[in-house]
């Protein structure tokens, strides 16, 4: 075989992005789905393809063993409401039972990584391959925040920081320095949603990477759903950490952001210094 790079793919264009990235590489591709979240179609974008229920992990560690894949990623988002109704199988019971009281998404997909190159088998970074995806820093939309947005992104920043630390989520929403939503399991898009419908027209969406996050797994992201959101619900700015956000579509997105006077700010790795 080829040098093969396994896929464990989730919803989204997010593993196409991926699986495109790799054959362009000269790799040849093998995609894990799942039943409910991946799409059927994304068959055709790999030399094998298998559709498993979440909790099989035993087979699914089989499955890229059999392909003779040296590397994997993961791309993609699960449904986390409906990851509470996986039935484990002996190997993913072992796993949980070892996390004991601690199964927050972190958790749960370091042991899952870690899991798998126990077999000798790699997890890597998807955006390695698809490295466009990675995001500029800065003022990046031509509106810029005044001082009222300021402040809500330095406290959205803080706030999204303590959450994720506690492995909860990755956003949160601000209006006049009052927290209007955090994300937990409904996702970044409902928290939105949420937060907007409580705060108001001038929300600031902050986005973050959480403390001490692997920057294999479950990065955050944005794009034109993004955008499109923000601007259904009024949101005047979107704030987030550039470290480790992928940002897809970026071009047109920016340009709706542009045309929908929504302000984006892109912080850097010294976000901090760059918030005094």
């Amino acid at each position: 075989m080829s040098d093969t790079i396994g896929i464990i793919a989730g919803s989204g264009q997010f593993p196409y992005l991926v699986a495109q990235g790799a054959r362009e590489s000269g790799l040849r591709v093998v995609i894990c789905g799942f039943e409910g979240n991946t799409e059927p179609d994304l068959a055709k974008e790999a030399e094998a393809f298998i559709m498993l229920h979440l909790g099989q992990l035993g087979a699914l560690i089989d499955f890229f063993k059999k392909q003779g894949a040296s590397r994997l990623c993961m791309a993609g988002a699960i449904a986390k409401p409906r990851a509470l109704d996986i039935k484990p199988d002996f190997r993913a019971a072992k796993l949980l039972f070892r996390l004991a009281g601690n199964r927050g998404d972190d958790a749960i997909l370091r042991a899952v990584a870690k899991e798998i190159q126990s077999e000798g088998i790699a997890v890597m970074r998807p955006e390695e391959l698809v490295p466009e995806l990675a995001s500029p820093t800065g003022l990046i939309s031509k509106r810029k925040p005044d001082a009222e947005l300021w402040s809500d992104i330095r406290h959205g920043w803080h706030i999204a920081k303590q959450v994720g630390g506690l492995d909860i989520g990755q956003c949160v929403v601000v209006r006049g320095g009052i927290v209007m939503a955090v994300e937990a399991i409904e996702g970044t898009d409902a928290a939105i949603v949420r937060g907007a419908q409580l705060g108001g027209g001038g929300c600031t969406v902050v986005k973050v990477v959480k403390p001490g996050q692997d920057k294999r797994l479950d990065l955050p992201s944005i794009g034109m759903r993004t955008m499109e959101l923000l601007c259904a619900h009024k949101c005047a700015c979107l704030a987030y950490d550039a470290t480790g956000t992928l940002f897809f579509d970026r071009k047109a997105a920016l340009a709706f952001a542009d045309e929908h006077n929504i302000c984006v700010v892109a912080l850097p790795a010294d976000a901090e210094a760059f918030l005094a």
